[in-house]
């Protein structure tokens, strides 16, 4: 497997993240995830597919080559190792791990990894829900606005990792398994009833980033 620079192991990672998500592998939600500007992404979309890491269609789609899905796997499932060694190990909060993993897991020797993985002992997926083997996702999961008000839920995941959206579910007391009733949704926020009536309000931006098991049988969808 060749060595990639960071820029596009970065982008790989995305594109990976929205294809576990099952949303469209396109410039645009490239763009949305990462916060850059079109002409940011375009040219490292162009770089990529140059590179035969990625393929587009007529219609712009993205795909993986199967070399550009390989690296993408590996370098996600590194970084999601570190991230559970952040936590379960060193104590780091959940929402603070992302970007310090940022800047270990791309330097870090196959010996360490594996010493990383005994330490995290059975654990399957990073603090935020994702799966350590990337590309092994249980369950998609039900976006949070879209779950029916008296329904129970409990959080399987956070699908955007910013600093900010991360730091903001912490401060509503959400974390994986977070469990609780649907008491208000509205186009401003979401707001949720824990057991001991205490209650939780998440942005509506924020809380369309959270996929939840919900007791309602939503259909599940591919949360944003």
């Amino acid at each position: 497997m060749r060595d990639v620079t960071p820029a596009e192991q970065e982008y790989l990672e995305t594109l990976l993240h929205l294809f576990e998500a099952g949303r469209p592998l396109t410039a645009a939600n490239v763009a949305r995830e990462m916060a850059l500007s079109a002409p940011t992404v375009h040219e490292m979309v162009k770089r990529l597919e140059a590179d035969a890491l990625i393929e587009r269609d007529e219609r712009k789609r993205i795909s993986f080559t199967d070399e550009g899905l390989e690296i993408a796997r590996h370098a996600a499932s590194r970084h999601r190792l570190v991230e559970r060694f952040l936590t379960d190990v060193l104590g780091i909060p959940w929402h603070e791990v992302h970007g310090e993993a940022e800047k270990i897991d791309q330097a870090m020797s196959p010996a360490v990894a594996e010493r990383m993985r005994v330490a995290i002992g059975t654990a399957t997926t990073c603090p935020h829900g994702h799966p350590i083997a990337a590309g092994n996702r249980v369950m998609c999961g039900t976006r949070l606005p879209e779950v029916p008000v008296g329904s129970r839920i409990t959080v399987l995941r956070f699908e955007n990792e910013h600093d900010e959206v991360l730091r903001d579910l912490h401060d509503a007391g959400l974390k994986l398994g977070f469990a609780a009733t649907v008491a208000r949704v509205d186009s401003d926020a979401v707001v949720l009833r824990t057991d001991d009536d205490t209650e939780a309000r998440i942005d509506a931006d924020v809380a369309n980033t959270v996929a939840v098991w919900s007791s309602a049988g939503v259909p599940q969808g591919a949360p944003a």
